[in-house]
């Protein structure tokens, strides 16, 4: 087992209490107001590009609301979906896909299956390595960082990693989730996919 397994393995297995505790409430929470189901299951691209299925806290209601009427994204969140994402609770469950091996605490973010198309071949060693519940992105600017420029910290994250950089990346993320920063991206908005981002561009020889 190397160092990075095994410190996935040792802060997963001592906070389990906490993060069990924590998660009964906000199971609770997201029943009483965004109803059934609870967590929310997408697929998701891990290492060498394999799929597997993330878990994570429901944080929005369905597509129509109660009058049957089409609902944007930004009114599906809500008050309690925006509270989640905000403090990064609705990713407590992932804590599972960490001791399954498909996550790790630290890393690039798992994105989706569609963005593969869109990665330059350099942007594509990200998954080199396994996608993390926190990476160098989100402590350097999050959703306030454009798609270039979190891709770019994700790739510097795989050239530089080491157990003191996960130790510091994980302590940047405890201040990072307390002030809520980065949330939404520069206009205040929730931040658009990586494939509209990128649709405008012309595609390049990089282009996978």
């Amino acid at each position: 087992m190397n160092s990075k397994r095994g410190l996935d393995l040792a802060v997963a297995i001592v906070f389990l209490p906490l993060i069990g505790l924590i998660s009964g409430f906000v199971a609770i929470l997201v029943w009483a107001t965004l109803g059934r189901p609870i967590l929310f299951r997408q697929e998701r691209i891990g290492l060498g590009e394999k799929p597997f299925s993330i878990i994570k806290f429901r944080t929005m209601v369905d597509c129509a609301g109660a009058s049957g009427v089409w609902i944007s994204e930004r009114d599906r969140i809500g008050g309690v979906g925006a509270f989640l994402r905000r403090t990064s609770l609705d990713e407590l469950p992932e804590v599972v896909n960490v001791l399954r091996g498909e996550m790790s605490l630290v890393g690039p973010r798992p994105l989706l299956p569609e963005y593969l198309k869109v990665y330059t071949a350099r942007e594509r060693i990200r998954h080199s390595i396994l996608p993390g519940m926190t990476g160098l992105a989100q402590v350097m600017g999050r959703n306030c960082l454009d798609w270039d420029e979190r891709l770019a910290k994700d790739i510097e994250y795989v050239e530089k990693q080491s157990f003191l950089f996960d130790l510091y990346i994980l302590a940047r993320t405890v201040l990072v989730v307390v002030s809520g920063y980065g949330v939404n991206d520069r206009t205040g908005c929730p931040m658009k996919s990586l494939t509209e981002f990128r649709s405008p561009k012309s595609t390049t020889s990089e282009r996978p």
